[in-house]
């Protein structure tokens, strides 16, 4: 979601129904739309089992073309290789890992 996005006037009622829904699970927080199809929304926490969201597409692409929601594309690397991403910056080692950006707060 965008947080400096200002107030815009949604016509459509599952446009404003799924803005709750992306407000009360995540917030500003980044989200994928996969984690809507699951039993809890996103959030067992915060929707227990009753969040999943269903028929939403035409209301998401709603929400970016207002501008309320960024789209980004997913993280994408070499063919064939594997592409994730965490809190810090590590190297796998044949023997062992080694953390780049540990620092005072882990």
């Amino acid at each position: 979601k965008n947080f400096d996005a200002g107030h815009v006037p949604l016509r459509l009622k599952r446009s404003k129904e799924l803005l709750h829904h992306i407000n009360k699970t995540f917030g500003t927080l980044p989200f994928c739309r996969r984690w809507l199809e699951r039993p809890d929304g996103g959030s067992f926490t915060v929707n227990g089992h009753g969040g999943k969201q269903t028929r939403y597409l035409g209301a998401l692409k709603n929400l970016c073309e207002a501008g309320i929601v960024d789209a980004y594309p997913p993280l994408c690397d070499i063919k064939g290789s594997y592409t994730a991403q965490y809190e810090h910056t590590f190297i796998l080692r044949p023997t062992k890992k080694e953390i780049l950006s540990r620092g005072d707060d882990y």
